[in-house]
């Protein structure tokens, strides 16, 4: 079953609530990407912008940390429980610290990669995580297009996870659109964070039902 979290990066800034009310009967939660401008060369969402996200809708939220201090985050951020917490395999070497403490929190831990990262990296601590984050795109912009080796990644790790029958899901992130999701899902991708195939349409909602199918 596909998931779909609007990525609210592209969303309008000065309007941001009313986005999340427009699209919230249509999708699945939001996603949020926090970026500090050292770990990706962007700049976008502090903590006092997602806590005050966090209060104004009911849909799960799917936080995307791409800093180089993850561990900081689980302190500064007031989020609802089974919020998914991703944060990057490349950006700290506490992995199992920090998916001890998002679990104490009573967040999902997902751990996100990089596209020239080899996800085999992650298969000695899969058992411990809720969701694998494979980023399709380099991170740090919206609006770029997909990778296509982003879908050897994908057939790599579901079939790690067939063969050690592994629970955890796997969200997708980059150059997501109509044109993709179908086969990635058929894949073994579940949870898609959208944002130009969603935001950068006429009509946002129609741009949503489309890509539930």
């Amino acid at each position: 079953m596909i998931r779909i979290y609007p990525s609210l990066i592209s969303a309008n800034l000065l309007r941001l609530e009313a986005e999340i009310k427009q699209l919230e009967p249509y999708c699945d939660g939001f996603h949020l990407d926090i970026m500090d401008n050292h770990f990706v060369p962007n700049l976008t969402f502090g903590a006092g912008t997602v806590n005050a996200i966090s209060k104004a809708t009911n849909k799960q939220l799917w936080v995307h940390l791409m800093v180089d201090d993850p561990e900081n985050w689980c302190d500064t951020l007031q989020l609802p429980d089974q919020t998914i917490f991703s944060f990057h395999f490349e950006s700290t070497k506490n992995i199992e610290g920090i998916i001890k403490r998002i679990k104490e929190n009573n967040w999902q831990p997902s751990i996100a990669i990089k596209p020239k990262t080899d996800v085999s990296e992650l298969f000695p601590i899969l058992h411990m995580i809720d969701q694998v984050l494979i980023m399709s795109v380099e991170p740090g912009f919206s609006g770029q297009c997909f990778l296509p080796s982003a879908v050897d990644a994908l057939k790599k790790l579901v079939a790690h996870r067939n063969e050690k029958q592994l629970p955890f899901v796997v969200g997708m992130d980059g150059g997501i659109s109509g044109e993709n999701i179908e086969m990635l899902s058929q894949e073994g991708a579940q949870d898609f964070a959208i944002a130009s195939a969603i935001f950068d349409q006429g009509d946002p909602i129609a741009a949503l039902k489309r890509l539930k199918g």
